[in-house]
């Protein structure tokens, strides 16, 4: 098996301050910061930061947040996770991400993504029915931009280019793309289609539902011609010292933001013994260095992925517990993980 990356990703989360307060959006953004410089002193592969805009999340322009730490790390990748291409113009997207790479000389890596959360077409003007055909054209045109070369595409979302330059270039002429999934079998069979990574976002259930989808991803990419690459996972999570330090400080906080969120969806409430449930069965790794490392081991096992991203920031956290988790995993989780794979 070759070997496994391993990857944190985080939504920007407001933490809690030292004295109790919840932290604005501006120490929130600070925060991921300080945790990406710790992540790359530690030798975490990738640091990955997504984007939301919604009140209780602080990152709405990843690349922003990457450029910064890029001007403060030397060696961990940098991605978003995800950038929602949807509601975004791909010309953009790409001179952004282009402009990290050239900041971290060559680290950026962008996951592109149709969106799981809604906010950002209206307030960028664009119409729900679109959700489908936004993605599929500007997968299109992102697609040909990574070319680095000059690009004539037309559509029905967004102007044409005719015979279009766009710059800057990065230095190794590739810029490191990949495609989100949480459910979509169409997303899956389109991450083939263009030759992109597959990133599995298995936020509920045990991983093993989601062989069928790396199967079709592999048979997909066979039929089309295209290089079905390594697949990456990423669930949520959250490391402590014992096993009960981290569910007795996870749960009330993961709670408040799940069951917000479900509000809007349908969801029932999050009970405690839903809660253990997942972290016992599902996909939730939620404890000390060692039971989190046998968990992630497992995972990875059963569906033999190249990386694994855990994103260890959901709910109203300690700054300080943030960081401790961070530690934790690059110390200890981390190398627990390779020797449990023989790596």
């Amino acid at each position: 098996m070759p070997d496994i990356e391993f990857g944190l990703d985080t939504f920007g989360d407001l933490p809690e301050t030292a004295s109790g307060a919840l932290a604005t959006h501006p120490e929130a953004i600070r925060q991921v910061v300080a945790e990406a410089v710790l992540a790359d002193q530690l030798g975490v592969d990738v640091f990955a930061v997504g984007e939301h805009h919604r009140p209780e999340y602080s990152i709405s322009t990843p690349e922003t947040v990457l450029a910064g730490i890029a001007t403060q790390t030397t060696r961990i990748r940098l991605a978003s996770g995800v950038t929602v291409l949807s509601s975004d113009d791909p010309v953009r997207v790409f001179q952004r991400f282009a402009t990290v790479d050239a900041l971290s000389n060559g680290r950026a890596e962008v996951i592109l993504g149709r969106g799981s959360f809604t906010e950002s077409f209206p307030l960028f003007g664009y119409d729900l029915r679109d959700y489908e055909k936004l993605f599929e054209e500007k997968i299109e045109l992102f697609s040909k931009l990574l070319t680095e070369q000059p690009v004539t595409w037309s559509g029905s979302t967004r102007p044409a280019l005719q015979n279009a330059d766009v710059y800057p270039k990065t230095t190794s002429g590739h810029l490191s793309t990949w495609v989100g999934v949480g459910g979509s079998p169409e997303s899956v069979v389109r991450a083939a289609k263009y030759g992109f990574p597959l990133m599995l976002a298995i936020i509920g259930g045990g991983p093993a539902r989601f062989a069928p989808y790396m199967n079709l991803y592999r048979r997909a990419a066979e039929q089309f011609g295209t290089t079905a690459h390594p697949i990456g996972m990423h669930s949520l999570g959250f490391i402590a010292d014992t096993d009960e330090e981290a569910r007795e400080m996870f749960f009330p906080r993961h709670k408040i933001v799940r069951d917000r969120i479900g509000a809007d969806r349908g969801w029932p409430p999050l009970s405690r013994q839903a809660f253990d449930e997942e972290v016992e069965h599902g996909s939730l790794y939620v404890g000390s260095p060692t039971t989190v490392a046998k968990k992630i081991a497992s995972a990875i096992s059963t569906l033999g992925v190249g990386r694994f991203d855990l994103v260890y920031s959901a709910g109203v956290l300690p700054m300080s517990a943030r960081l401790r988790a961070v530690e934790l995993y690059g110390r200890e989780v981390i190398p627990q993980v390779r020797e449990i794979l023989g790596h």
